[in-house]
């Protein structure tokens, strides 16, 4: 009888820990394997290079490696909504958050729910984001660029990094502006908008400060930035507020595990990412990407999504494309 109650209790662990429902995870045993972070853009962009950068950090005071995988498509949604779908909650997955994942799901039924199928673990940074055209492009300005594409309807195409993202958004939001049509032509992730529009492939690009190297060495130019006030960089290139429009654009990012995280975990993986942040290196690439810090801890960070959703709710509004 003994052993065959012991030989139950043996199966019953077994079951248990094959399921992960026993043994939790505790500061004493997390990290003990290398941590997946997936960066849902393509390799070689501004926010992967950022993520690299921060992983590396992280690694050194998690003591474990942090390996990014990239996994773009969707706007930015492909990535985490992977997660959501097949990473067990034990800390070893985790994605960046952008700012599609709470947009998509006002415009199409979507696999997540952002406020019940994400752990947020820490908010990181906002974008400067602006608008460029070739060097040798007819336009010197914002407006003329505006007024060529109101004169000539559906003839200037633009590009972003996808359907949905706060590049689209913005972008149509001045098409409804000033009552013109321009062609969308996306894109996997914004070096492929840099090389679409350094090649002539599209008229506009639409991105983040990933364009800066061209900007710098003048093969592309800058015609408006969408940061609350003017770049230290670039201190002659307006920004969208004072051209007239009122929009403010700066898509604040962080880091999310798969709903149901243990408590201890989250708090690891938080106090080591924050340490990254804070490393010179991290603070450099930001810098160089003219990346705005915007930290938010775990709780602040989870409360700031339900924000975020509601106003994404608004953008997916302006695209026309908020599902019935």
């Amino acid at each position: 009888m003994a052993k065959t109650a012991m030989k139950a209790m043996l199966w019953l662990v077994t079951v248990m820990v094959c399921s992960g429902s026993v043994f939790p995870v505790t500061a004493a045993d997390f990290p003990a394997k290398a941590i997946t972070l997936i960066v849902p853009w393509a390799a070689g962009g501004s926010t992967d290079t950022c993520m690299r950068i921060l992983a590396e950090n992280a690694a050194k005071h998690l003591g474990q490696p942090v390996i990014v995988e990239n996994k773009p498509g969707g706007g930015g949604t492909v990535g985490p909504a992977t997660m959501a779908a097949t990473a067990k909650p034990d800390g070893y997955t985790l994605s960046q958050i952008p700012m599609g994942v709470f947009r998509l799901p006002h415009t199409m039924k979507t696999t997540w729910d952002p406020l019940k199928d994400f752990t947020y673990i820490i908010q990181l940074t906002g974008y400067t984001y602006g608008i460029v055209v070739k060097k040798d492009a007819p336009w010197k300005t914002l407006k003329e660029l505006l007024d060529f594409a109101k004169a000539n309807p559906s003839k200037v195409t633009y590009a972003t990094p996808g359907v949905g993202v706060m590049q689209h958004v913005t972008m149509e939001k001045l098409a409804r502006k000033e009552g013109i049509k321009w062609i969308h032509v996306p894109q996997k992730g914004g070096i492929e908008v840099i090389t679409a529009t350094l090649g002539g492939h599209v008229m506009v690009g639409a991105e983040t400060s990933g364009w800066a190297p061209q900007v710098e060495s003048g093969d592309l130019r800058l015609l408006a930035v969408w940061t609350e006030q003017r770049t230290k960089k670039w201190p002659d290139v307006p920004t969208l507020k004072e051209l007239g429009y009122d929009i403010v654009a700066y898509s604040p990012f962080g880091i999310a595990g798969p709903k149901g995280m243990a408590p201890q975990a989250v708090k690891i993986l938080h106090d080591a990412f924050k340490k990254a942040m804070d490393e010179p290196s991290f603070q450099k690439i930001l810098e160089d990407y003219y990346m705005i810090p915007f930290y938010k801890n775990s709780e602040s960070y989870t409360k700031f999504t339900q924000e975020l959703y509601t106003e994404e709710k608004e953008n997916a509004e302006v695209l026309g494309l908020k599902k019935e």
